[in-house]
């Protein structure tokens, strides 16, 4: 039986041996490789919001920091880079290797949408699939086309769908205690 190059999986070895290209991101899921142009200016402006956001929170509670588009290796199979992720400081500690990469699951991770079938695919269905294994906490998906925040939460030792929530809405979190932000505050005018 002969194997394919599609059929033999990535890891994050292989990632090391492609060319470095600012304009290009690599992401391992399931040894599955996913590559992606550099995101919208827009998509960009969201992250920042966000991780604003979080920041201004975590600043005035010392509980954690928000981390803009930090390396997520859960495996040498699983290796990616979400938009931002919330960290508690005490899962920091144990998850963050001497790189500063993180090694396991932070408590909050947040997925901007881009256009592109692959790209909904990859981050409605493989990261959420991904994400839900390795014990995050929530998972915020955000739709800038729609300008809406789908809430993901563990329950049941899974990810599952908690609210949908749209630019007239609050979001809050059991595990942001005291976080409240308008949705609306996400997107640009």
């Amino acid at each position: 039986m002969s194997q394919t190059l599609a059929s033999i999986p990535w890891t994050s070895r292989d990632l090391e041996a492609l060319s470095d290209n600012e304009w290009v991101r690599y992401e391992i899921i399931n040894g599955e490789l996913f590559m992606t142009r550099s995101p919208h200016r827009r998509h960009q402006q969201i992250c920042f919001r966000i991780a604003l956001q979080l920041d201004t929170w975590s600043e005035s509670n010392n509980l954690g920091e928000a981390i803009i588009m930090p390396g997520l290796i859960f495996s040498d199979a699983d290796n990616v880079s979400p938009d931002v992720v919330w960290v508690s400081r005490e899962r920091l500690e144990e998850i963050e290797d001497d790189a500063g990469h993180l090694c396991g699951a932070p408590e909050l991770v947040v997925e901007v949408i881009s256009r592109g079938g692959q790209n909904e695919y990859r981050d409605r269905t493989a990261k959420l699939k991904l994400y839900s294994l390795q014990g995050v906490r929530e998972y915020w998906i955000v739709d800038r086309f729609n300008q809406k925040v789908e809430v993901y939460r563990r329950e049941n030792a899974q990810l599952s769908l908690m609210a949908t929530l749209f630019a007239e809405d609050e979001i809050n979190s059991p595990i942001l205690p005291g976080f409240s932000s308008a949705i609306a505050c996400f997107f640009p005018h």
